[in-house]
């Protein structure tokens, strides 16, 4: 029997993987390489990313003259392993980008199910904040936000995840909404059940692959507005270091160490474009319409 069930499904695996084209598959790769690195990485960083050595400050990567083989991709200007700090800042801005992300999506989620399923003046108001959240630009929110309130994790991970939940109420709204009109609804409601049991039980089992798409597609914009604010200061502040603040501490040492920024900015690219990527084959997988165009 288990034989029976793993054929079919390591065949659509293969046939999933095979569909893709080399730029996906080098993503796959790429987003797989960054997640062991910041979920193993520190644990076999040569060094204690906060540790200070002045008589090493400002060595270039090994290949380069003043090279350390003890700092492998050079050391900033507090003599810090640039290494061990980018392995250390990328497993805290992915962590800040994914809890952002859940928050938003839990956030928004609700807020999208309670407009559809309840309409009139609640859908208006829920609707109106939308739309409010929209026309502002949210890096001024997220500025005055944490100059008021100060840049802990905490308060960064809410105000992150606050980024992208109008983008969740809408998709969560507009499919809902479609959904309230189909016969297997009005068959619940003739059941006798409630708005919450629809909610709950048939309406959210039919929206989870969009909301899975969006969620990847924002993962993405909530890693650069991480490395936004902290190329800003307003983010985590030091000695923790994440991939920008590294490169916002990093950016007066450009013209005689760019080694400091290059690592965290190159690790930043590469994040963005593996999620970005598999954040488009993802939805091109679950839409029907383009999947068949």
């Amino acid at each position: 029997m288990s034989m029976a069930l793993n054929i079919p499904a390591s065949s659509a695996l293969r046939r999933m993987w095979t569909d893709t084209n080399t730029i996906q598959k080098i993503a796959f790769a790429v987003g797989l390489a960054l997640l062991v690195m910041a979920f193993l990485g520190p644990l076999v960083a040569p060094h204690d990313p906060d540790a200070q050595s002045l008589l090493a400050r400002l060595r270039p990567p090994i290949g380069f003259e003043r090279a350390n083989p003890a700092y492998p991709l050079g050391t900033d200007e507090l003599g810090r392993d640039i290494l061990s700090r980018s392995l250390h800042g990328l497993r805290l801005t992915l962590m800040l980008a994914i809890l952002g992300a859940l928050l938003g999506l839990l956030f928004g989620g609700l807020l999208g199910l309670l407009a559809g399923v309840v309409g009139g003046r609640t859908d208006a108001v829920i609707m109106s904040a939308v739309d409010t959240q929209i026309a502002v630009p949210f890096t001024l929110i997220a500025l005055f936000t944490l100059a008021i309130f100060g840049s802990s994790l905490q308060v960064m991970v809410i105000v992150l995840g606050l980024a992208g939940w109008e983008q969740y109420a809408r998709i969560v709204r507009g499919d809902v909404r479609r959904l309230m009109h189909l016969p297997f609804i009005e068959a619940a409601r003739a059941a006798g059940a409630g708005p919450r049991r629809i909610a709950f039980t048939h309406l959210l089992p039919n929206i989870v692959s969009p909301l899975v798409v969006q969620f990847t597609l924002s993962l993405s914009n909530i890693v650069l507005l991480e490395s936004t604010l902290s190329f800003l200061g307003l983010g985590v502040q030091p000695p923790t270091a994440t991939l920008g603040s590294m490169v916002g501490i990093g950016r007066d040492y450009m013209p005689t160490a760019p080694w400091i920024v290059i690592v965290p900015a190159l690790l930043i690219v590469l994040l963005t474009f593996a999620v970005q990527v598999v954040g488009d084959w993802l939805r091109d997988s679950v839409d029907v319409r383009l999947r068949a165009r």
